[in-house]
């Protein structure tokens, strides 16, 4: 006896063999299914590679900015709360880490290719 023949194919009342082992799921038909969505990507179709590592290094700089406004301010007694301007401090420092992780990881591609043979 094999281990399929246990299986009963035909079962008074169902439609299919598959009912017997989920009852709550009903087949679709193909009308009944929606198309697939397009997928969308976070960028446009136009923008260049270029010009999102140029944003980077713009976002970078704009937070070193803003984390060295802050750091004055607590210099200079103005009324900005301590943890803030660590916050900021660490925000600039880690945006500035990714972009010279990106920018080795560029240099690495670039002489990758440039040592290969043609």
């Amino acid at each position: 006896m094999s281990p399929l023949s246990a299986i009963h194919t035909s079962m008074p009342g169902l439609a299919s063999p598959l009912e017997a082992y989920a009852p709550d799921v009903m087949p679709l038909k193909p009308s009944e299914v929606a198309p697939p969505t397009p997928i969308s990507s976070t960028q446009p179709a136009g923008d260049s590679f270029a010009s999102m590592l140029g944003k980077m290094v713009t976002d970078a700089s704009a937070e070193q900015n803003n984390a060295l406004q802050s750091v004055r301010a607590v210099q200079g007694g103005q009324n900005v709360p301590l943890h803030q301007a660590v916050i900021g401090m660490e925000e600039a420092n880690v945006s500035f880490q990714l972009m010279v992780e990106v920018r080795n990881r560029l240099l690495d591609a670039y002489q990758e290719v440039m040592r290969m043979q043609i």
